[in-house]
């Protein structure tokens, strides 16, 4: 379900802002990992996590919400 999701929030900004094709889902991807990629530097426990379609709409709400990509392409 999260990987649909993904792909749909992409498609949908793509098609109403700037067309960028995959640097949009990688943009995507790197906002949608932020969390995980910084506190992955061995300090903290590890833990089993699930990203599902509701961990997408909760870590991307405000890009949902604001339909604004284009802020985080340089």
């Amino acid at each position: 379900s999260a990987l649909a999701k993904i792909a749909e929030l992409a498609f949908f900004v793509n098609e109403n802002n700037e067309n960028i094709g995959a640097r949009r889902l990688h943009t995507i991807m790197e906002i949608l990992l932020e969390d995980i990629a910084f506190n992955a530097n061995g300090e903290h426990p590890m833990i089993d996590l699930t990203i599902d379609d509701s961990y997408v709409n909760d870590h991307l709400k405000s890009i949902i919400k604001d339909n604004n990509l284009e802020r985080f392409i340089i």
